[in-house]
């Protein structure tokens, strides 16, 4: 069956073929006389007779291109092949397009915008969660010395947290007291201080900046203060305030630092505490 098939199929196609050779055959023969009946008689009529010859070509043409006539079937691609010799087929558009957002999502982008559109003020305010008073040390937090001992050369102000020291000021009662080991040591921080500007803004003033001999004494005064924050670096002292301290605010620079109580938190610097 199959074969007579094929064989009925090339014969329709060579008379196809066979048909319209004599058809073209016929076209250019009537074209051929046409042009010289034109050029014998070189006449109005004859002119005439060429150009409706040569419209009804062209109409012709332009009918056997109409994109009335049904379209041709096209063939379907074979769909390919993986190396294991199964079709792979392509991913769908709920593969290629991502899935629309749920509401947890949106949520999150919502409070992600809300957060970028936050002043500083709003986000300290928010950060410290109601808290109207905070003490807080100098060394490694304000002052880029970490000892007592590196007071006595000098004492530089880290202008990174000077934005965020301001704020803070201007929103709560702020208190700055530090461990030193000579009056000269005090008179370098107070120096390092007023050079930055941080006594022309904000409550902050002179008389709110309080120095100490030992670590001890730095827990007694914020004891006597009683805070509703406290910023420290050193864990010992952080640990012994956290009984009577409402929130505390250890700065250290190791990532694993444990959190020792539920009211501690833990950042690397002031800046990145009070910050999104």
């Amino acid at each position: 069956m199959n074969s007579d098939a094929t064989v009925m199929a090339q014969s329709m196609t060579e008379q196809i073929v066979s048909l319209a050779r004599r058809t073209s055959s016929l076209i250019g023969r009537k074209l051929s006389s046409a042009i010289v009946l034109v050029f014998n008689n070189k006449n109005a009529g004859s002119f005439g007779a060429l150009a409706g010859f040569t419209l009804a070509i062209v109409f012709a043409w332009k009918f056997m291109r109409s994109p009335d006539r049904p379209p041709r079937r096209r063939r379907r691609n074979t769909p390919p092949t993986s190396n294991n010799g199964l079709a792979s087929v392509e991913p769908s558009n709920s593969e290629v397009y991502p899935q629309l957002l749920n509401a947890k999502d949106l949520d999150a982008i919502q409070a992600f915008d809300d957060h970028a559109n936050f002043t500083l003020g709003q986000v300290v305010r928010k950060k410290l969660n109601g808290g109207r008073k905070v003490t807080c040390q100098l060394l490694g937090i304000l002052l880029e010395e970490k000892s007592s001992i590196e007071l006595q050369a000098h004492a530089t102000f880290k202008l990174s947290v000077l934005e965020v020291l301001s704020e803070l000021s201007r929103t709560c009662d702020l208190y700055l007291m530090e461990t030193v080991e000579d009056d000269e040591s005090e008179e370098r921080v107070l120096a390092a201080l007023q050079d930055v500007g941080v006594f022309k803004t904000g409550g902050l003033v002179r008389e709110k900046v309080l120095f100490c001999g030992t670590e001890n004494g730095r827990s007694s005064f914020v004891r006597q203060l009683e805070p509703d924050w406290h910023i420290d670096t050193n864990p010992v002292v952080v640990s012994n305030l956290t009984r009577f301290i409402r929130y505390q605010l250890h700065i250290s620079s190791a990532v694993t630092s444990s959190v020792m109580a539920s009211n501690v938190s833990t950042s690397s610097s002031l800046e990145k505490f009070f910050s999104f």
